[in-house]
């Protein structure tokens, strides 16, 4: 019978994920051969050759959409009374996404293991603490179906937000491409032939024709466009790597809430995370100050994370926490007002759902309200550059007209 190779994830003795290729006649012998070495399979695929290799450019990420979906589905199958290892089994099976595959399967492993669900989820980042934490109190008050279910809910929350962004982002970002492609095109392409057929007139050009033709020039300089190219590159390279270090952020993020047009939908959003998932934590039973660090980290913003420090060394000390709220001009005096009635009621879960869903339709009209804005705005923004760049051309053949006349 002839032998197969297959591709082998495997737990080892010392815990390390080891990955490991295997020939065997079929995948229960592959199987045994990993179990005989002492290690402990994960997942086993037959291993791809030649022209059907799959290649990865980049390493697949875990998306926030698909935790949404998979927490739902794991929720439903725990209220039908599957177990947990029989969930994690099925949720591998049933996803496209290979990073999420892995992380269950290896999840599955340290719960077989002995270890509880939330602590095999907190030794994957993939996972975040909101997920980790609510999972941990549903384990602790034997509801861990309702957890899971408010996980989602959480999670398609977080989506439906970030696809509010998209949607305002995208119209801006395409008109902002095709606009630096139409100039970039009339700089290289264009302006050069008028830039020669000026230079026989030997007649001085008007100063908007001298400003194009020299900028012209400067870009098709390879001495000026290759260094600023690098410049740019290296810039970008720099933030994306660094964008989330506290001397970035401490410089950005309160930047993003100043913003002229974007300000105000930045901040709504920014209100409406936190909220939600502070709503959503205290619902789950999460002690308030563990709610806090939570939504400290995951609130996207250091502005808000400053404010919740405040608010935890005044709960520590048997405070509220509408006071220091009110402290930061990032909170409105209406969510200090609702955090405040939710602590004299009782309600404070409830109080925050009410200030996540009214902030959640701000989000939405304000969205709206900057697409209606933004698209007159960058037509003109887009027959200005246009007409300035055409006008500059053509100022000079008004000239020679002139001059003919005469």
């Amino acid at each position: 019978m002839s032998q197969t190779e297959y591709v082998i994830k495997a737990r080892a003795r010392n815990g390390r994920l080891v990955e490991s290729k295997v020939r065997a006649t079929s995948e229960a012998e592959a199987l045994n051969i990993v179990r005989q070495q002492g290690s402990l399979p994960i997942a086993v695929e037959p291993a791809k050759t030649g022209l059907n290799r799959e290649i990865h450019l980049t390493k697949p990420r875990v998306k926030t959409k698909d935790l949404a979906i998979s927490s739902r589905q794991m929720a439903t199958m725990l209220a039908s009374g599957l177990p947990i290892l029989r969930c994690l089994t099925v949720l591998a099976d049933q996803t496209d996404n290979r990073a999420l595959k892995e992380l269950y399967l290896d999840v599955r492993v340290s719960v077989e293991q002995g270890a509880s669900l939330s602590d095999a989820m907190a030794q994957h980042r993939e996972f975040p603490p909101l997920m980790v934490s609510m999972v941990r109190a549903g384990e602790t008050g034997g509801f861990l179906d309702g957890s899971m279910n408010q996980v989602a809910e959480a999670l398609e929350a977080d989506v439906k937000l970030k696809g509010r962004i998209k949607a305002a982002m995208t119209y801006p970002i395409a008109v902002g491409f095709i606009t630096i492609i139409i100039v970039a095109g009339l700089l290289f392409f264009v302006v050069p032939i008028f830039a020669e057929m000026f230079a026989s007139f030997d007649a001085e050009l008007p100063l908007p024709t001298r400003i194009l033709i020299f900028v012209s020039d400067l870009l098709k300089n390879p001495f000026f466009i290759i260094p600023a190219i690098v410049i740019i590159v290296g810039a970008v390279w720099w933030y994306r790597r660094n964008k989330n270090s506290p001397r970035v952020r401490n410089v950005v993020d309160p930047l993003k809430f100043r913003l002229p047009v974007f300000g105000p939908l930045f901040t709504k959003v920014a209100l409406a995370r936190f909220t939600r998932t502070l709503a959503t934590l205290l619902k789950a039973g999460v002690p308030i100050l563990t709610a806090l660090d939570i939504v400290g980290d995951t609130s996207g913003n250091v502005v808000i994370a400053r404010a919740v420090t405040d608010v935890q060394a005044s709960v520590r000390e048997g405070a509220g926490m509408a006071v220091p709220f009110s402290k930061h001009d990032v909170f409105p005096e209406m969510v200090v007002q609702m955090i405040a009635v939710g602590e004299d009621t009782g309600a404070l879960d409830e109080m925050l759902s009410k200030v996540a869903d009214f902030y959640d339709q701000e989000v939405t009209a304000t969205t709206e309200q900057l697409t209606s804005l933004i698209e007159p705005l960058l037509i003109i923004v887009l027959g200005i550059v246009i007409g300035g760049i055409v006008i500059s051309l053509y100022l000079p053949i008004f000239a020679l007209y002139d001059v003919v006349g005469q």
